[in-house]
């Protein structure tokens, strides 16, 4: 059995029809599994894709937009200054340069790894904002080719990052490998609900999951997401080629 998303043949190019499918796969997954209706959030991940596309998917109510390359980030959002109430993700490989934008100018940061990221995060925040909400990437599968903390050191940097001043720490994400099977899909996606669990009896108060993409949403919502990073199944393909590191 697999849980990738699919979307009607007919709808292929029309974005609003795509999104509308999503939605409704979204709370009917929630409605399956005994999910709280509208407990998950949908953050479209708009890497690769014009300004112009955001901007079209704000005019339907959307407003969780994810991006994984600042320079690009900081294009789209300057052109999108007068939709005032975009909430902006970033879920790319973090750079030390990079930090002082992504404090600035995002809402939530889904990719934290390293202590010395979440200092800067926390350092260059302004002060006139909400503090910045931080979830620590975990490399799940012990990947050589993806960011994240291992499991073994999570609970340390959880306890570093819990400390630090303008930013909360919120919870936890995953990129796993891809996997067709639905029920191998819940199982890597348990393990990080595990993780949470763990970290919330020492003490640690976290209430976000983001886990989920297009091909293992439903699998992710049925384990407990409470954020699912949709790109394909929204836009269609890329634009152009997403040549970061694979994550």
């Amino acid at each position: 059995m697999t849980s990738a998303l699919q979307t009607e043949p007919d709808d292929d190019n029309d974005l609003a029809a795509r999104y509308r499918t999503v939605c409704s796969s979204i709370r009917k997954t929630e409605q399956q599994f005994g999910r709280v209706t509208d407990s998950v959030t949908l953050v479209a991940v708009s890497k690769t894709r014009p300004a112009d596309d955001i901007r079209a998917l704000s005019t339907l109510g959307h407003r969780n937009f994810a991006e994984n390359k600042i320079q690009e980030a900081m294009s789209k959002i300057n052109q999108l200054t007068d939709i005032t109430d975009l909430c902006w993700h970033f879920i790319g490989s973090i750079q030390s340069n990079k930090c002082r934008d992504i404090a600035h100018h995002f809402d939530w940061v889904h990719s934290v790894d390293r202590i010395k990221i979440a200092r800067r995060l926390s350092e260059m925040r302004p002060l006139d904002r909400a503090p910045l909400n931080v979830l620590l990437q975990v490399n799940l599968q012990g990947e050589n080719t993806k960011s994240g903390v291992d499991p073994a050191t999570l609970e340390n940097l959880a306890r570093e990052v819990a400390g630090f001043p303008n930013i909360q720490l919120r919870g936890l994400m995953a990129i796993p490998e891809p996997e067709q099977v639905f029920n191998m899909q819940r199982q890597i996606f348990g393990a990080l609900r595990t993780m949470q669990s763990l970290l919330n009896k020492k003490g640690f108060d976290l209430d976000v999951l983001s886990m989920g993409m297009t091909g293992d949403m439903r699998a992710a919502i049925a384990e407990g997401a409470t954020h699912v990073r949709v790109g394909t199944a929204i836009f269609g393909p890329r634009a152009y080629p997403d040549t970061s590191p694979a994550r």
